[in-house]
C-alpha cells in the first residue's frame, strides 16, 4: 500500500455497485431474442453513445422492431434501465460510511448520457457519491488513459492529488491503465473481499 493516505475512492458502476444480470440476457428471457442478435448494436453504434458521439434514442430506434419491441423508444429505455436497476446495498452502505470519515467517493463509469442521468436521479447516485464521472460526458472511455487523466485533472482542482486516490474496478484492463498512470488500483471481486482489504489497508 502506498504510504500516502487515501482521501478519495473511485468506484466502477456495473460489476461493482450495480450487480444486475446483463440486459441482453434479461431481454432474451422476456422476449425470446438471442443476445447474439443484439450484439451488432451493442458492439457497433452503441460504442459511440458511450463516448457521447451518438444519441442512444436515435440510433437504437431502427433496431427495436427486429428485437420484438412494440413500444416507443422511451418505453424501451425505461425497461432497459429499470432491468439493470440493481444496487449492491452493501457497497452503498460502505460508500456512505467512507464519506462519513471524510473519504470522498466518486462513480467512474463507462456510460451513455441517458443512463448516466438515470443513475444520478433514479438510482440515487447523485446523493450517494460526491460526483459522477461518465465516459459520455468526458468524451473518452475506460481503459483509454485520457479518461483517467480527465478525472485526475478534475480531482486536482478539488485539492486531491493522484497519490491519495484509490480506484476500484472489476476489469483487469481498466486496473492496468489506472496503475500505469500512478493510481493505486484494486481489482474488485466481491464485497467481502473489498471490505476486508479496506480494513487492512485503511485507518479505521
Amino acid at each position: 500500500m502506498k504510504t500516502s493516505p487515501i482521501r478519495c475512492i473511485l468506484f466502477d458502476a456495473d460489476g461493482v455497485i450495480v450487480n444486475a444480470e446483463q440486459f441482453s440476457l434479461q431481454y432474451q428471457k422476456r422476449f425470446g431474442v438471442d443476445p447474439a442478435h443484439m450484439n451488432p448494436f451493442f458492439e457497433g453504434i452503441f460504442q459511440q453513445c458511450i463516448v457521447g458521439e451518438a444519441d442512444l434514442k436515435k440510433v437504437v430506434a431502427p433496431y427495436l422492431a427486429s428485437w420484438n419491441w412494440e413500444g416507443s423508444v422511451e418505453e424501451f429505455l425505461s425497461f432497459w434501465f429499470t432491468a439493470e436497476h440493481t444496487i449492491d446495498e452493501q457497497i452503498a452502505e460502505l460508500i456512505t460510511s467512507l464519506r462519513s470519515k471524510s473519504i470522498q467517493c466518486y462513480l467512474a463509469t463507462n456510460q451513455e448520457l441517458y443512463r448516466t442521468a438515470y443513475m444520478r436521479t433514479e438510482m440515487g447516485f447523485e446523493q450517494l457519491f460526491d460526483g459522477v464521472f461518465s465516459s459520455a460526458e468526458i468524451g473518452h472511455r475506460k481503459p483509454d488513459s485520457a479518461y483517467y487523466r480527465h478525472i485526475l485533472k478534475q480531482l486536482k482542482t478539488r485539492g486531491i492529488e493522484k497519490e491519495h486516490i484509490l480506484y476500484v474496478d472489476d476489469s483487469e484492463s481498466h486496473i492496468t491503465t489506472a496503475r500505469a498512470l500512478g493510481l493505486y488500483a484494486h481489482l474488485y471481486t466481491n464485497y467481502i473481499e473489498l471490505s476486508r482489504w479496506l480494513k487492512k489497508h485503511m485507518p479505521q
